[in-house]
C-alpha cells in the first residue's frame, strides 16, 4: 500500500507534466496524435490505434494552442480579480452585460452558420468522400481530418481552380490509382496531375486541362465558318474541352431538348443561339413566351409565330398537335424510304420554344379551368397536345426546346413526358436537380460560376461546354441572313374557327403590296379611331406609333377614304400581345 506522501508526489508530478504540456502547446493528455510541432501545424496522424477522430486542435501549431490557452486563462483571471475587488461593478456587468453577450453569441453563431454553409456542404459532399476513398491507397489513418491534407477550393469546378493534396512521406502508393480516384470522386472530366514528391513536403496539384474557351462569340476566329458548316438538323451549342464542337442532331440523336437552369443562368441565350440557326436554314419557329419579353430579337422575322398571351399559347399548342397528326398520316402514306430521301415532304421543320414551363403549365391549367364547359375534358387539350408532340418522334419534324427552372415530373406533365428529352442542358444546377434529371451520370460535376458554362448531357455522357453567346442583334441578323423559308409560319386560322380539339392551320397572311388593296374578308373592318374605343389601355397615338414601329401590328385590310381599315380580330389579338409602347 502506497504512502500518502507517495500519492502526493505522483499528483505533483502529473500536475507539473500537465503544466509543461499547457505551455508547450501539446495535447494535455500527453498523446501526440499528429506531427504538429511548436512552430509548424500538423499534416498527418502519427498516433497508433486511435478509437476516435482526431480533433481539429491537434493539428494546430503549439504556439497557436498556447496563445488560445493563455488568452482564456487571462480572461478567467481578470474576471475573478474584478469580482473580488469590485463586486458591485461585476454584478452590474453580469446583470446588464449577460443578455447582450448572449445576443452577440447567438448572432455570431447564426452568421457563422450562414457564412460557412457552402464550406460545410463542400466538406460533406466532396472532401469527406474523397478522404474515405484515398485513406487506404495513401496509407493514412481514416481518423485523419480531411481538411488537413485535402485542400479543395470552394469553387473547384472553375477554370482557374487548383486542388492540392498533401501526400505521406513514405510515398508507398500507386499514383495511377490515386489519380483515378480523384477524377472519380471530384467528377473531373479533364485534369492535369503535377506530382511534387521531393523533400519534406510531397504533394499533388490538380488543375483543369483542355478546358472550354473562356468565352465564345460570333466574331471569334472561325465561329462564322463553323456556324455555316454545321448540318441543318444539328445546330451548334458551343465548344467543349479542346475547342471541340458540341451540338445535338435533332434528326438522329434527340428530337427535343430540355434546358434546366436557375434565374440568370442564360436560358434565353441558349434558346436564342439554337433557334436563330434553325431560322437561318429556313425552319419555322413558334415562340411560346409567357414572360412576353424573352425573345424580342425574333419579333417580325419571317417564319416566326410569337405567342405571348396564354390563350394564344393554348391555341398554338393545340394547332401544332393537330399538325403533328397530319404529318404522321402523311409520313405513313409516303413510307420511310421516301422520307429518308426527302424529309421536307412532310413539311418544313418547326421548332417550338417553350419558355418557363413551370409557370406556363400552371397558367394553361388555370386557363382551361376558366374556359372549359361541362362537356369538355378536365385535362387541358393544350397540355395533351404538348405530350403528343413529344411522343411523335423525329419524322414529323416538330422539335420542342423547353426551358424549366425546376424540371420536375409534375411541371412537365408526368415522368413519361420528361423522358422524351434525350438531350438535357444544365446550368447553375443543384445536386438535387442533377440527380433528378441525369441520375445515370455520377458523380455530378461541380457547377461552375463561369458565365456561359453549361453541361450538355446526351447518351449518358456529360460534356462541359462554353455556349455560343449571340447578342439579340447578332441572332436576328443570322436568322435573316440564311436560306429563306416561305416566311409563313403556321398560325391559327382567322377566317374559319376550328373545334378546340383540332384547330385548323394555315399560312399567316403576308403584307399586301403597297399599290394593291387587299381583299376584304367577312370579318368586320374598323379604323384606328374606332379601335381605340374597344381596346383598353391603348390610345390613338399609341396605335399610330405601333402601326409605324411594331412589325407585328396587323396589316392593312381595307381603306375608307383616307382612313386605313383593319380586321377587328387582328387588332384585338395584337392588343393582347402588344409590347409596351409610348402613349400620348
Amino acid at each position: 500500500m502506497s504512502s500518502p506522501s507517495h500519492g502526493l508526489d505522483e499528483a505533483l508530478d502529473n500536475l507539473a507534466a500537465i503544466a509543461a504540456r499547457f505551455f508547450t502547446g501539446e495535447d494535455l493528455d500527453g498523446i501526440q496524435r499528429t506531427d504538429a510541432t511548436f512552430l509548424r501545424p500538423g499534416r498527418r496522424i502519427i498516433a497508433k490505434n486511435l478509437d476516435a477522430p482526431v480533433r481539429r486542435s491537434s493539428y494546430r501549431a503549439g504556439w497557436h494552442r498556447l496563445t488560445v490557452r493563455v488568452t482564456a486563462l487571462a480572461a478567467a483571471a481578470g474576471a475573478a480579480y474584478g469580482y473580488l475587488h469590485h463586486p458591485d461593478a461585476a454584478d452590474a456587468a453580469l446583470t446588464y452585460g449577460s443578455p447582450a453577450a448572449m445576443l452577440a453569441t447567438v448572432a455570431g453563431g447564426v452568421a457563422y452558420r450562414v457564412k460557412g454553409r457552402e464550406r460545410r456542404e463542400l466538406l460533406g459532399e466532396w472532401v469527406e468522400p474523397l478522404h474515405q476513398a484515398l485513406a487506404d491507397p495513401l496509407g493514412i489513418s481514416e481518423h485523419t481530418d480531411p481538411a488537413s491534407y485535402l485542400h479543395v477550393p470552394l469553387h473547384f469546378g472553375d477554370d482557374d481552380a487548383e486542388i492540392r493534396i498533401d501526400l505521406p512521406l513514405h510515398l508507398k502508393f500507386n499514383r495511377d490509382q490515386v489519380a483515378e480516384l480523384v477524377m472519380q470522386k471530384l467528377a473531373l472530366q479533364n485534369a492535369s496531375f503535377s506530382w511534387r514528391l521531393a523533400g519534406r513536403d510531397p504533394h499533388l496539384i490538380v488543375k483543369k486541362k483542355d478546358r472550354p474557351p473562356t468565352s465564345l462569340g460570333l466574331d471569334d476566329h472561325g465561329v462564322r465558318d463553323l456556324l455555316a458548316s454545321v448540318p441543318e438538323s444539328a445546330p451548334l451549342i458551343g465548344l467543349g474541352a479542346g475547342k471541340k464542337k458540341v451540338s445535338v442532331d435533332l434528326d438522329h440523336e434527340s428530337p427535343h431538348v430540355l434546358i434546366s437552369a436557375g434565374t440568370g443562368g442564360g436560358k434565353s441565350t441558349i434558346l436564342r443561339t439554337i433557334a436563330c440557326q434553325f431560322l437561318h436554314n429556313g425552319a419555322q419557329a413558334h415562340i411560346l413566351d409567357f414572360k412576353r419579353i424573352s425573345h424580342t430579337w425574333a419579333r417580325g422575322i419571317p417564319g416566326v409565330n410569337y405567342c405571348r398571351d396564354i390563350a394564344d399559347i393554348h391555341d398554338a399548342l393545340i394547332a401544332l398537335g393537330a399538325e403533328g397528326h397530319r404529318r404522321i398520316r402523311l409520313a405513313e402514306q409516303l413510307g420511310d424510304d421516301v422520307l429518308a430521301s426527302d424529309p421536307d415532304l412532310v413539311g418544313p421543320r418547326n421548332v417550338i420554344l417553350l419558355e418557363e414551363i413551370n409557370a406556363t403549365m400552371a397558367q394553361l391549367r388555370r386557363y382551361w379551368e376558366r374556359t372549359r364547359t361541362s362537356d369538355d375534358p378536365k385535362t387541358s387539350p393544350a397540355i395533351d397536345a404538348l405530350a403528343e408532340i413529344l411522343f411523335m418522334g423525329r419524322q414529323v419534324r416538330l422539335h420542342v426546346l423547353l426551358v424549366a427552372q425546376s424540371a420536375t415530373a409534375r411541371a412537365l406533365g408526368g415522368p413519361e413526358m420528361r423522358e422524351n428529352f434525350s438531350t438535357r442542358i444544365l446550368v447553375r444546377y443543384t445536386m438535387n436537380a442533377w440527380k433528378m434529371l441525369v441520375p445515370e451520370v455520377t458523380p455530378a460535376p461541380k457547377p461552375t460560376r463561369h458565365p456561359g458554362r453549361v453541361q450538355v448531357v446526351l447518351g449518358g455522357t456529360a460534356r462541359e461546354t462554353q455556349v455560343l453567346n449571340l447578342s439579340e442583334a447578332e441572332a436576328r441578323g443570322w436568322a435573316m441572313a440564311g436560306v429563306p423559308g416561305d416566311g409563313k409560319p403556321l398560325t391559327l386560322s382567322k377566317t374559319s374557327p376550328a373545334p378546340v380539339s383540332a384547330p385548323a392551320l394555315e399560312p399567316a397572311p403576308a403584307a399586301p403590296p403597297a399599290d394593291e388593296e387587299p381583299p376584304v374578308t367577312g370579318e368586320e373592318l374598323i379604323g384606328l379611331r374606332a379601335a381605340q374605343q374597344e381596346l383598353p389601355g391603348v390610345s390613338l397615338a399609341g396605335l399610330r406609333w405601333a402601326r409605324i414601329n411594331d412589325p407585328e401590328f396587323p396589316h392593312i385590310a381595307g381603306q375608307d377614304g383616307q382612313e386605313y381599315l383593319y380586321h377587328r380580330g387582328d387588332l384585338q389579338r395584337w392588343a393582347r400581345n402588344r409590347p409596351a409602347a409610348p402613349q400620348s
